[in-house]
């Protein structure tokens, strides 16, 4: 999608069909507390237009724009470092939050994470995956969740898969997770299901 140019009609149909799934459990009191994060490409966020893109996917869908989190790779602060500033403080300033995705995996630079309207990094799931067998990731991950608490950041680990694995995140000061352990992807009918259960 990315090579072909597609990521930005396909993006959009996500931010919309995000915004309106947001609408829908707003009026549902026991999903009204439920935030969607979305992915964006690069390629979406360099777009001139792309803030008004995700305030008019909000506005259309009657949607809180402080349920709603966009998740940025590292990869986007490659170039136009400012730009992409300005663009996520524009719609900070709206309420949407942000999480930093796989986040020292590709071009960490720490001067950014100062820089930018952050809520969340995310611990990416190829320092869980090991975490238990190997030293270097258990450290790469207390070192993450370090960092995140004390620039008053939020974490979340990807990739979790066993009860062992979580443990071992929740004694190092990690507390919200995403993977197998949980649940595998699931419908939208069937995710509402799971969520009225937990």
């Amino acid at each position: 999608a990315e090579e072909t140019g597609l990521i930005l009609a396909l993006g959009n149909w996500v931010l919309e069909t995000a915004c309106g799934q947001l609408a829908l459990w707003a009026i549902q009191p026991e999903m009204a507390h439920l935030t969607i994060a979305v992915n964006v490409s690069a390629q979406q966020f360099r777009e001139p237009d792309f803030v008004d893109k995700v305030l008019a996917a909000i506005s259309q869908a009657g949607a809180n724009p402080n349920r709603l989190k966009l998740e940025l790779t590292e990869s986007l602060l490659v170039e136009n470092v400012q730009d992409i500033i300005e663009k996520m403080f524009a719609l900070k300033a709206r309420g949407v939050g942000f999480s930093l995705d796989d986040f020292g995996t590709g071009y960490s630079s720490l001067s950014y994470l100062k820089r930018l309207p952050l809520d969340q990094l995310k611990i990416d799931q190829s320092f869980v995956r090991d975490i238990l067998i190997d030293p270097n990731d258990a450290a790469i991950a207390r070192t993450i969740v370090t960092l995140a608490h004390s620039l008053g950041l939020g974490v979340i680990a990807e990739g979790v898969e066993t009860e062992t694995q979580r443990a071992f995140l929740a004694s190092s000061g990690c507390h919200a997770y995403q993977g197998y352990f949980f649940s595998r992807p699931l419908p939208v009918e069937s995710f509402e299901e799971y969520a009225r259960r937990v």
